[in-house]
């Protein structure tokens, strides 16, 4: 074990200052030293700490605690770190879950965190600082989860809200035309007042959409504001240019609800049957909005935002000036933010890179008009729209090399862990996956920690 730091977030670049309250965590090992070193670790950050010499004390706490995360060992007496956590899984699904274990057992704790459903492993001896970083990520993507799930409830709430705002309103128009002979301006003036109301939920819906985003988080914005600059560029009507906006900002609201493998994949990645499920939600993001009559405007034009000029895009194969002006502005948006994150093919692509394939594909894949006027806005707020990818980077298993870190984990296509977050590559292991690729018959992209000479400047 390395010597014990106490630290706060500003004393190492691994440890970020949370937005969220510390929590409180629960650590298990029967070893009173490791007990005692991890209590010191962690009293700093102002976690609230409970600890047992064993499974069954660390369950007994449990029953009576609220606990956010729990760190057990995976080698211990009468009930091991596995099955502890097995146990923890099944009656506290919600809760944060690290097994701390020896390299000696690397592949018993692959099969733990397929079987048991763990958030990570940490190696022993352990690295302070990426323990901590470890505990705090992990209590983030807790709260973040309970907070998506108020927000999904908060929606639910909101929809009867204003379903009641427009019944309310609806007996209110029907009043006034029987008050006033000019019914027809109330009715006007009745209906603005209702999509006022519903307006005031899309920051919600918005919101929502971009934590599904993961590490791509701020796509959604991004598309809407350069749509929005195209649009104001071709001289379009403000009503319309806000429709294209608002569209923008829910266009991916269908993916919602599908599965976390299809929304993380390239779309290049995906099989035939994960192609499927993601061309459909173009279909599912219309279909949440036009719950919202004074959003159908903007779900016609999410429905159409994968549609190509040529006719080949989804869903309804349309061409040329049958897809909606709005919607080939999208496509054209879109495209251009999503190649640069890695959402169209496995790699990412430098901002001139994905201009360049505006030009190529214009008068095919994307309306010339639409295409030439988002070249010159990219022209001319240069820097405004290049996304930053972060600190990870692509590579195909050719470039791989010994002790380059892994960003994410690698799994096989039927979703089993091959190696961890983390795990420093070795020349065996990175063999390994050559092999696994010719038995696979095809490439594989891995993602890797990006060296500290290789960041740019900031």
């Amino acid at each position: 074990m390395k010597k014990q730091n106490e630290m706060t977030p500003e004393d190492n670049p691994k440890i970020r200052k949370s937005a969220f309250p510390p929590g409180t965590l629960l650590i298990v090992d029967d070893e009173p030293n490791v007990l005692s070193a991890l209590r010191r670790l962690f009293r700093p950050h102002g976690y609230e700490i409970l600890l047992a010499a064993n499974g069954e004390e660390g369950l007994a706490l449990l029953e009576g605690s609220v606990v956010d995360l729990v760190i057990s060992d995976m080698r211990m007496p009468n009930m091991d770190g596995a099955e502890f956590l097995s146990q923890v899984a099944r009656r506290w699904p919600d809760m944060v879950r690290i097994l701390l274990t020896g390299q000696a057992d690397l592949e018993a704790t692959i099969k733990v965190v397929n079987e048991g459903d763990i958030y990570r492993y940490i190696s022993k001896p352990w690295d302070d600082a990426e323990l901590v970083a470890t505990v705090q990520r992990g209590l983030e993507l807790r709260y973040s989860e309970l907070e998506r799930r108020r927000l999904v409830k908060r929606i639910a709430q909101y929809n009867e809200e204003l379903k009641t705002l427009n019944q309310r309103l609806a007996r209110e128009v029907v009043a006034r035309r029987e008050e006033v002979a000019q019914s027809a301006s109330f009715e006007e003036m009745s209906k603005q007042e209702l999509k006022d109301s519903y307006l005031t939920a899309i920051p919600v819906f918005a919101n929502l959409v971009d934590m599904r985003e993961g590490a791509c988080k701020g796509h959604g914005r991004r598309v809407a504001e350069l749509a929005r600059c195209i649009a104001e560029g071709m001289g379009l009507e403000p009503e319309l240019v806000q429709d294209i906006y608002h569209a923008g900002l829910l266009h991916d609201a269908g993916k919602i609800g599908l599965p976390d493998p299809v929304v993380e994949k390239p779309f290049s990645a995906l099989n035939s049957k994960e192609r499927k499920q993601l061309e459909a939600h173009s279909v599912l993001g219309e279909a949440v909005l036009l719950a919202l009559e004074p959003l159908h405007n903007a779900a016609r034009l999410i429905r159409g935002h994968h549609e190509s000029y040529n006719g080949t895009g989804y869903p309804d194969r349309l061409a040329g000036e049958k897809i909606p002006l709005g919607a080939r502005i999208l496509r054209v948006a879109n495209d251009f933010d999503a190649v640069q994150v890695g959402h169209l093919v496995e790699r990412t692509v430098s901002a001139v890179e994905a201009r360049a394939l505006l030009e190529r594909h214009s008068g095919q894949i994307y309306d010339p008009e639409v295409a030439a006027v988002a070249l010159e806005v990219l022209e001319s707020e240069e820097g405004r729209f290049q996304v930053d990818v972060g600190q990870e980077i692509r590579v195909e298993s050719g470039a791989l090399r010994e002790g380059m870190v892994l960003a994410r984990q690698v799994v096989n296509p039927a979703g089993i862990l091959l190696l961890p977050e983390g795990n420093p590559l070795t020349t065996a292991q990175i063999e390994r996956l050559h092999e696994f690729e010719r038995d696979a018959g095809r490439h594989f992209i891995y993602y890797v920690r990006r060296e500290e000479e290789e960041l740019p400047a900031r």
